[in-house]
């Protein structure tokens, strides 16, 4: 079954003024504030928590870092639990 379609190509003109348009419009947004401390690995520690120090079972990659099997890594205790329970914390 065909389908018939209504919508027309812009031209090469057209769409380089809808880009320049939305390029125009956009705003600087406001940098976020995390709690973050430069130490700790995965998600934010929770108010009041103290961070963990883990040894990792497997390879696994956190927000973009590649860490190997052995490796200590400061996490928030409540990662720390996820990743116990999915078997990436090494038995000490």
């Amino acid at each position: 079954m065909a389908t018939n379609n209504t919508t027309t190509k812009k031209t090469t003109v057209e769409a380089e003024e809808s880009a320049a348009a939305v390029t125009d419009i956009t705003e600087a947004r406001p940098l976020r504030s995390t709690r973050r401390t430069s130490d700790v690995v995965g998600p934010a520690l929770g108010e009041g928590q103290q961070p963990e120090t883990v040894t990792l079972s497997h390879h696994l990659r956190i927000d973009g870092t590649d860490y190997t099997p052995g490796a200590e890594i400061t996490v928030s205790p409540d990662y720390a639990r996820r990743l116990r329970g999915q078997g990436f914390i090494a038995r000490s």
